[in-house]
């Protein structure tokens, strides 16, 4: 700021920050499209290879639910679809969420889009406002280039293909890296409204409206003002309505959770399933679906102590490191589907940010080939989850 404005003809003092910050985001913009263009065109080769039509995996299996749901509401489906269980009833579709199906008719029924187009067309734009969350979030925690590595790794990692199917990761993602961007940056509205939509496009918000609830609980107490109280208050908002909507749809308090565990065989259950699971695995594993969710576990859990080693040195990282606990807790102690872990962590992808700080102090070079490599295997293990596993991920 002092060498601006001694120069002869300063230019305003915020051009070169805008400037340089609007640069930013467009290279985070430009890595995130460039990795999932690379893992959309390794589907398509393993598709092609082995006879399955690309649209036909882009919407597979949870994507069909949203698809149907998108065209007729939840009470116009009455055939064709069935739960995990191979059955389907009345409440069925209710276990799905309403937000990103809402969001693809009205752009299907506003544009004259089909709904698939419209809902390929929300994931990649809710995907690129990820990457930009992501991007702002990884700045933060270092340096510009801990940013763009955090993109690439997050935009790459298993499973990551589903950043680009009919399905909601990209867009709860979206909401998840800016509600942490607000309360990082303390910008409470943005941390609840975000929060709030969240809750309304995936269960698994319940770790992100802990982590904001107990933020603004925590600033209230430090300095009593009624912004972070209003956003702990408002941050459930859109989970528990839509939760208390089911329970008046069944005639059930615990409707939704009926739905899961009796559809999907999903409930919490402290992790008892998933310890079995990686033991069966680790012993007599021959699927490389469920032996890769295995070491997927494993590097979350590692990624969780990694960041709460620095802790000490950075402080502000609280929120961050406590929403990435939170979701390695929530779904390595969820019961069912278990060779989807890797699926279920992908918004948490603050895990990645020891491998983004750790590859940022390299050489460009070095930190380029360790990215890439990750990112193409991420890209196969995705393309074979689509094509060479036969079942719902």
């Amino acid at each position: 700021m002092t060498t601006l404005l001694s120069t002869p003809t300063p230019a305003p003092a915020s051009t070169p920050t805008v400037a340089s910050a609007r640069l930013g985001y467009l290279r985070a913009a430009g890595v995130y499209l460039a990795v999932r263009v690379v893992g959309v065109v390794v589907l398509a080769l393993f598709a092609s290879s082995t006879g399955q039509p690309l649209l036909d995996r882009l919407t597979a299996w949870d994507g069909q639910w949203y698809l149907a749901i998108a065209d007729d509401g939840y009470g116009g489906i009455t055939h064709g679809l069935v739960d995990a269980a191979g059955n389907f009833a009345p409440h069925t579709p209710l276990a799905f969420f309403p937000l990103y199906p809402f969001l693809m008719h009205a752009l299907a029924t506003g544009t004259g889009l089909g709904s698939t187009t419209a809902g390929l067309l929300i994931s990649l734009i809710a995907g690129i406002v990820a990457a930009l969350g992501v991007y702002r979030l990884g700045k933060r925690a270092g340096q510009e280039r801990t940013g763009l590595l955090l993109v690439a790794l997050w935009a790459g990692a298993p499973l990551s293909i589903t950043l680009s199917m009919v399905y909601t990761e990209a867009l709860f993602t979206a909401f998840v890296a800016w509600a942490l961007v607000g309360l990082v940056e303390k910008r409470w509205a943005l941390a609840a409204l975000c929060c709030v939509a969240a809750g309304l496009t995936r269960p698994t918000a319940v770790v992100l409206v802990a982590v904001v609830v107990f933020a603004g609980v925590v600033a209230f107490a430090r300095a009593p003002r009624p912004a972070p109280l209003i956003a702990a208050a408002a941050a459930p908002v859109g989970l528990i309505g839509y939760w208390l909507w089911v329970a008046n749809q069944t005639g059930s308090l615990f409707g939704w959770f009926d739905l899961e565990w009796h559809g999907w065989n999903t409930r919490f259950d402290a992790g008892a399933e998933t310890f079995g699971f990686v033991g069966q695995q680790l012993v007599q594993g021959r699927s490389v679906m469920e032996v890769g969710n295995v070491f997927v576990v494993f590097l979350a859990i590692i990624a969780v102590v990694l960041l709460l080693l620095r802790l000490r040195e950075r402080p502000s990282w609280w929120p961050l490191i406590l929403f990435g606990a939170g979701m390695v807790v929530l779904v390595a102690g969820t019961a069912g589907i278990p060779f989807a872990k890797a699926r279920f962590l992908l918004p948490g992808f603050v895990l990645l940010l020891p491998l983004a700080q750790g590859l940022s102090g390299r050489r460009r070079s070095t930190a380029v080939a360790a990215t890439a490599g990750v990112v193409l295997v991420g890209c196969w293990f995705s393309a074979y989850a689509l094509t060479g596993w036969h079942y719902a991920i």
